[in-house]
């Protein structure tokens, strides 16, 4: 039974944890059971990993727990269907997280094979799918496995394709409780590895096909994110003129919606080190690759920008470096530097990465004194390896705890709509005010591009003021909450003229 067609989101996770996988797949499962989000199928290959189902136990490894970590293999376990089996890099696994539109866990158990059987018949090899013995085998040996788990009719975990895997991992289990159970790859069988992400390709597309999904169409905003028109002429000054002077804003480069205001009112967020990123995030759309060695120039030209455009509050961002030893602390101290010397009253507000946690380099930056310090801690933890992959949560939250530490004004970013659950912001905003922040912006994540991750959920702009309300009662000081706001959007009037920071 195929259901009314309808869409599906699919996300690439790329190297995962399984705990961590299991942390975004319950989340989600959450959200798709109050129905906030729509269907979606996770793509994952996992570190090394033996997972035990609920019919399994430890009478499945062929070794102690204690030997399976020494070589570097966890164990989780897993309230999916079966027993123990093994994940590990070059394994092709798949987690749809969908509403069953027939309740039949045969049906969907057969139809969820028949996708990964699709594929591997595409490569000239003869699946079967044994009655009473969920996977698929090629002459006797199993290529792939299945483990699903439903909740209140929403199902989750899902199957697994033995692409280019070692299969050395399933030896040291008894796969899926059967002992003389042969194990192979569709590398073993075609006498070369594959294109992992071929695979990928051709099971989305048979699993659409099978049950019934279109592609996910793009998801129109709400007329409370309606973009106002802006002063033509005076944003094409604005872009004139910081091309002349060859700077990039984070405005243009991370397609922020509000460029066409910011650009018409004469101000910008400058964004130095380059424009290429050395980080992979799934929410921003600065370009991704190897940046352009430091310009030790630029620092002076963002002083001299600054004050033509007579900026009485500049805000100044960066991609983020992890080539460069310090991160580009030092670059960062000589732009306040250089806009203190040549603009002695303008206020300096830096927004910074993390620089891996480096403490000399945030020692640097906090003493050249800016008079605010922004890192964005951008949302809550477990979807860290979903959304910021090569950040670390509680290493962001240090950087905020140093700079408070050094007496400086603290502000942090938050986004929301990516699938958090209101408990989870709450605790991270107490997470935030126990190091030291004092000031908060809280905005809607939206989807650069559909490359990026989709947005879970628009949040209307009363639960924004809830927000609003909540973290002043918490203790932060100033509070810029809206489905508009970006985390430096508008703030020299948020936070200069709250009167709480001068100089």
């Amino acid at each position: 039974m195929k259901r009314v067609k309808s869409s599906i989101e699919v996300i690439h996770l790329g190297l995962l944890e399984y705990s961590r996988t299991m942390e975004i797949q319950r989340n989600m499962v959450s959200e798709r059971i109050a129905g906030k989000t729509r269907d979606c199928l996770l793509l994952v290959e996992h570190p090394s990993v033996v997972t035990i189902g609920r019919m399994g136990s430890e009478n499945d490894l062929k070794e102690p727990i204690e030997g399976l970590h020494r070589n570097n293999i966890s164990v989780f376990r897993s309230d999916r269907g079966g027993k123990a089996t093994f994940h590990g890099p070059g394994q092709f696994v798949a987690y749809p997280i969908i509403m069953l539109a027939k309740k039949d866990l045969h049906w969907y158990v057969h139809t969820l094979l028949g996708s990964v059987a699709d594929v591997i018949k595409e490569y000239g090899l003869d699946p079967e799918i044994k009655k009473g013995s969920p996977g698929i085998w090629i002459k006797g040996k199993k290529i792939a496995s299945i483990g699903i788990a439903t909740k209140k009719w929403v199902a989750y975990h899902g199957v697994a394709l033995n692409v280019n895997t070692d299969l050395e991992g399933f030896k040291r289990i008894v796969p899926c409780g059967v002992p003389s159970q042969k194990i192979t790859s569709m590398q073993n069988e075609l006498g070369a590895p594959q294109d992992l992400s071929r695979v990928a390709q051709r099971f989305v597309h048979h699993f659409k096909q099978n049950f019934g999904f279109d592609e996910a169409c793009a998801q129109r905003h709400p007329h409370w994110l309606t973009t106002f028109a802006f002063h033509q002429t005076r944003f094409d000054k604005m872009n004139t003129f910081l091309e002349s002077m060859h700077l990039d804003t984070v405005c243009k480069s991370a397609h922020c919606p509000n460029i066409g205001e910011c650009y018409g009112r004469g101000v910008a967020t400058f964004m130095i080190m380059g424009s290429r990123c050395t980080r992979n995030c799934r929410f921003c759309a600065v370009e991704k690759g190897k940046p352009p060695p430091l310009d030790l120039l630029e620092p002076e030209r963002i002083a001299r920008a600054v004050k033509k455009l007579n900026l009485h509050y500049a805000v100044i961002t960066s991609v983020t470096r992890d080539d460069i030893g310090d991160g580009g602390a030092a670059h960062f101290a000589d732009t306040v530097r250089c806009i203190r010397k040549l603009c002695p009253g303008t206020l300096v507000e830096i927004l910074v990465p993390d620089f891996q946690g480096n403490a000399t380099a945030l020692e640097a930056v906090c003493f050249a004194k800016p008079d605010m310090f922004n890192h964005n801690i951008e949302t809550i933890p477990h979807l860290y390896p979903l959304v910021r992959p090569g950040a670390d949560y509680y290493r962001s939250l240090n950087v905020l705890k140093s700079a408070s530490q050094q007496k400086l004004p603290v502000k942090s970013g938050l986004m929301l709509g990516l699938g958090e659950l209101k408990e989870e912001v709450e605790s991270t905003l107490e997470d935030l005010r126990k190091v030291g922040c004092e000031y908060l912006t809280v905005g809607q994540y939206l989807s650069p591009s559909k490359n990026h991750l989709p947005v879970a959920r628009y949040i209307p702009p009363s639960e924004f003021e809830q927000w609003r309300a909540m973290a002043t009662k918490m203790g932060f000081k100033q509070v810029a909450s809206g489905p508009r706001v970006r985390s430096s959007y508008r703030a020299d009037e948020y936070f200069r003229s709250s009167g709480q920071i001068s100089r």
